[in-house]
């Protein structure tokens, strides 16, 4: 097998593609040949040790995965060699094969090719937790997305169009607003890439006036810093603040903010959300697999590369270039 692997703290020019033994699985996990892998914003933090899981060195990064089951250990009934599965890993995914527990493996629908999996379910996944369980948002609502070109944000417009709200994309160029424009966002409005005390003011401002009278009934904020202030101060009375990510930085907000809307600032951490409730978790891969094959939702892929030109896939992540979601392909991706 081959992996792109992290020996060092650093950025993408840092990883190696590097051969190994192919590994076997263990009694509960099963082996991918894996077809393709999505890119992710946390693959840019986790091999600078800036993210939540620190995993021993050396490493693949990569959580996001989906190919075809070629082994399988002891103890596993549900998932058989040959079956197609797509596999939420955290990191080891930016490789040719990956051991994975059984119980991190979601079939693939006959109809979805393995690109299309391997940008699936993180962000929405993501999304769906974030606007469904923790922002309950209902049909008429409006929703502001910061970031709204990226892959969690261009996931948020398409499912918040889907659960019947009116929404506001927030992104950083005029080629991104109206690439949201086309996924289906009823406004969009473009933010300055440095926020100074000024920008902050004209930026509320903004999201007033598109939002309207009652404000911004449900915010995603996956940009954070400066951007996350003028936000609040654009809420409407009861609305929940999703924080959902800080590629901007980790926000300072002034608390009285929230007692002044009456507004919820509401944690999404949807990895953890899989563990403590996997039936729920159950619950919404089966809704959005059914969004899918209705066509309400499908992944938007900006850019493919082969495996081990993960590094130029991660550096276009990481300076927030992306659009929609990009993908690492291993043969065949049908």
């Amino acid at each position: 097998m081959h992996a792109m692997l992290s020996t060092d703290p650093g950025g993408p020019d840092t990883l190696e593609w590097t051969e190994g033994p192919t590994p076997e699985p263990k009694s509960g996990e099963v082996r991918i040949a894996i077809h393709a892998a999505g890119v992710n914003f946390p693959d840019t933090l986790i091999i600078r040790d800036l993210y939540q899981i620190k995993p021993p060195r050396p490493f693949a990064p990569g959580g996001e995965v989906a190919g075809v089951v070629e082994a399988v250990g002891a103890g596993v009934d549900a998932l058989a060699i040959g079956d197609r599965v797509l596999a939420m890993t955290g990191f080891g995914g930016f490789a040719t094969h990956l051991c994975a527990q059984a119980s991190a493996c979601v079939p693939l629908p006959d109809h979805m090719p393995f690109d299309t999996a391997a940008c699936f379910l993180f962000t929405y996944g993501t999304s769906h937790y974030a606007l469904k369980d923790r922002g309950q948002i209902a049909p008429g609502e409006t929703l502001l997305i910061l970031g709204a070109a990226g892959g969690v944000g261009a996931a948020a417009i398409e499912l918040g169009k889907a659960a019947g709200a009116r929404v506001i994309a927030a992104v950083s160029s005029e080629d991104k607003a109206a690439f949201c424009r086309d996924l289906g966002a009823d406004e969009t409005l473009i933010y300055p890439r440095e926020m100074d005390r000024a920008a902050q003011k004209t930026l509320s401002a903004e999201i007033k006036r598109l939002a309207g009278p009652d404000g911004v009934n449900v915010a995603y904020d996956a940009v954070g810093g400066a951007y996350a202030e003028p936000v609040i101060r654009s809420m409407a009375w009861g609305g929940r603040y999703l924080v959902v990510g800080f590629p901007a930085g980790i926000p300072s907000i002034p608390l009285n903010l929230a007692l002044l809307k009456s507004c919820q600032i509401v944690g999404v951490f949807w990895g953890a959300s899989i563990y403590r409730d996997p039936a729920a978790h159950a619950q919404n891969v089966q809704e959005l697999f059914a969004l899918y094959a209705k066509g309400a939702i499908a992944p938007h892929i900006s850019a493919r590369f082969p495996m081990q030109d993960a590094a130029q896939a991660l550096d276009l992540v990481a300076a927030r270039k992306a659009m929609g979601k990009i993908v690492l392909i291993v043969g065949d991706t049908a």
